[in-house]
């Protein structure tokens, strides 16, 4: 939902006079950081909000930064009333904060403003940014409680290995019993992590980071893990479901927006987050700039299933393409939400399992030798 919009009174905020409106300069440097995504789609809808309303572009980018509080985004909106009072479009002068507004957003933007729709483009916008962090916001709401659950059954069992099994190998030492099998396997992995604990708990954290510093930057490493995920049970199924419905929001949303197919497949492949996929469509962008359709190369990839196929086809024939990937996307996303609640009721479940088969393992592995001391001093 839009957030209430609440108009300035008296001049633009800080007094400023920019562009063709009488020279004068911005008071204070720009604050550069990090600019949150929920943000920059409140302003979306905000924006969109306003054009429909019949405001001129300068001025409602100048009631948004009025009531824009302090901070990185409010600098880059007075850039943008800057620049486009000075007769920049606003897509160019959006494209200079790529960190914020990405290809898509300002490509999306350049068609409305070459079309004239640009209110028009800006709701489509503004719709697809709320879907997206609507699935974000799913994801992440169902990723916690496993989570948590992992985290604190991690920091138990490690401070039990570490330092309630060694109390209970003197205990065991002092009654010199002859320790069963599993206790003694126990033992032996609670003196290791004692031991080499730089290591138990070294080792995974540099893994860690190297994994994660890997797949920030493109490469066979990233490509592979990607690959891999996609073919995982259950969890390669719900990315694999989630890619395609995304791949057919944007995509759509820039046919409707009036971007050709090929730019806007450059786009959809720049956006994408997985190399998989967008290895995928740029093959279909090469099979299309060679003046092939859409539906074939997209089959031949294997990222897209029979029913998103035809659903291209039947477009691209009717001239309905935009309304068909939508529609796909529809689909597609309602699937992802029923694939992710299925995959955390089979996850959480299986986490407890696993805990407690390792609880009862280091349970029964002590309580073995203390039935037997037990039984050894009630025969005194």
């Amino acid at each position: 939902m839009a957030k209430k919009i609440r108009r300035t009174s008296g001049p633009a905020p800080a007094q400023r006079q920019s562009g063709g409106g009488g020279g004068g300069a911005r008071p204070a440097k720009v604050r550069r950081g990090r600019v949150n995504s929920q943000l920059v789609t409140d302003f979306t809808v905000q924006l969109s909000t306003l054009s429909e309303a019949g405001i001129p572009v300068v001025k409602a980018l100048q009631i948004l930064e009025g009531q824009m509080r302090p901070g990185p985004f409010k600098g880059i909106l007075g850039e943008l009333v800057d620049d486009v009072s000075g007769g920049t479009p606003l897509s160019e002068s959006m494209a200079k904060h790529e960190r914020v507004f990405d290809d898509l957003y300002s490509s999306m933007v350049r068609a409305g403003e070459a079309g004239g729709v640009l209110d028009t483009v800006l709701t489509r916008l503004a719709t697809f940014r709320e879907k997206a962090a609507e699935i974000r916001a799913t994801v992440r709401g169902a990723m916690i409680y496993p989570t948590v659950i992992l985290f604190v059954a991690i920091a138990v069992l490690a401070a039990i290995i570490v330092f309630v099994i060694p109390k209970f190998e003197e205990i065991f030492d002092s009654f010199d019993v002859e320790l069963p099998a599993i206790t003694q396997v126990l033992m032996d992995i609670s003196e290791f992590a004692v031991t080499y604990w730089y290591l138990v708990f070294g080792v995974p954290v540099i893994l860690l980071f190297t994994h994660f510093a890997m797949m920030g930057r493109p490469g066979g490493y990233r490509y592979f893990m990607h690959k891999m995920t996609l073919k995982l049970p259950v969890i390669g199924s719900v990315i694999s479901t989630s890619l395609v419905a995304a791949f057919s929001r944007t995509f759509g949303t820039l046919i409707q927006a009036g971007v050709p197919h090929l730019d806007a497949l450059e786009i959809v492949r720049d956006t994408t987050g997985n190399d998989v996929l967008k290895e995928g469509i740029e093959d279909v962008r090469r099979v299309v700039r060679e003046g092939e359709g859409l539906a074939r190369p997209m089959g031949a990839t294997g990222l897209f299933d029979d029913l998103v196929v035809n659903m291209v086809d039947v477009g691209e024939e009717t001239g309905e393409l935009d309304r068909m990937l939508t529609k796909v996307a529809d689909a597609y996303e309602v699937q992802v939400d029923r694939k992710i609640e299925a995959m955390f009721k089979l996850l959480e479940p299986a986490l407890l399992i696993v805990i407690a088969a390792m609880v009862g393992f280091i349970v029964v592995a002590l309580f073995m030798p203390l039935l037997s001391i037990m039984s050894e001093l009630g025969s005194l």
